[in-house]
């Protein structure tokens, strides 16, 4: 067997994380059909949700039929595991698995839950993909983002600096940047 055919035969495993939350519209979202054939397309081959205390229930497959194959549960105690072992993590929007997946080196799409109220964590979010560490979306947006994204082009995160993080804080709590 010729290297291309092991490469085509490799696992690309997307790892989806609502956290422990309710994130029926992320999970609804990555089961579309639109989605599914867009990671396929891009060479996923298996969507790996954790959908905590969601209750819709996204459609199990194996990958016949030259499908994405797809499972779910509701929680572990931990995901450290699961996005070592990811391609790519879609994530909520909660700090800890940003940073964990960021530090990890993981290509990450962030998607925003726009039901919570006083959403603070979409202007962490919006600030990480300005600065090209990881992609944004809405749980309407994201076939568009899967689609558009080119994960060669995310610059690494490295955590040494706490300067941006700081300058956030300060910003989002109403501090000056004198």
């Amino acid at each position: 067997m010729g290297d291309t055919e092991v490469t085509m035969k490799s696992k690309k495993t997307v790892f989806v994380t609502v956290g422990t939350t309710r994130f029926d519209a992320l999970v609804k979202a990555v089961d579309t059909r639109e989605v599914k054939e867009e990671l396929s397309r891009r060479g996923y081959t298996e969507i790996l949700i954790q959908m905590g205390r969601g209750s819709y229930i996204p459609s199990k497959s194996d990958g016949g039929d030259d499908s994405i194959a797809v499972d779910y549960f509701t929680f572990s105690s931990s995901i450290a595991d699961y996005l070592r072992a990811a391609s790519l993590v879609i994530s909520h929007a909660g700090s800890g698995s940003i940073f964990e997946t960021l530090r990890l080196g993981k290509p990450l799409i962030v998607v925003v839950n726009e039901d919570l109220m006083d959403n603070h964590q979409s202007e962490l979010a919006e600030e990480l993909a300005d600065r090209k560490h990881l992609y944004y979306a809405r749980p309407n947006t994201l076939q568009h983002i899967i689609a558009d994204m080119k994960v060669e082009s995310l610059i690494p995160y490295h955590p040494g600096d706490a300067t941006p993080v700081a300058k956030l804080i300060n910003r989002f709590l109403g501090f000056s940047e004198d």
